[in-house]
């Protein structure tokens, strides 16, 4: 049940957005499996997923889907650690002497 696995209500309401944008709600009985990221990551990742799905069981949905910025995934990854430094952003210690 997503109120017992979201325990923020924005995620909650992230994860139902497609459904109700295009009126699905009681449509569909949907069963999703997501590991990974942070509670937001994971919704926001449930609701591209819905997202998809709905597009692929009814191709006239997509202009309402886009529309509300549904099928745009999220680009943003983790910036990887450099040589020469303790991670991505950050350096090793400096001394002047």
């Amino acid at each position: 049940e997503v109120d017992q696995y979201f325990t923020e209500d924005k995620d909650r309401q992230s994860v139902r957005s497609p459904l109700a944008a295009t009126s699905q709600a009681a449509t569909y009985d949907i069963f999703v499996r997501v590991q990974g990221g942070g509670p937001t990551g994971q919704a926001d990742a449930v609701k591209l997923g819905i997202a998809r799905a709905l597009k692929k069981a009814d191709p006239a949905l997509d202009q309402a889907l886009r529309a509300g910025g549904f099928m745009t995934r999220d680009p943003r990854m983790k910036e990887r650690k450099k040589y020469g430094q303790k991670g991505a952003r950050k350096r090793f210690q400096f001394s002047k002497r």
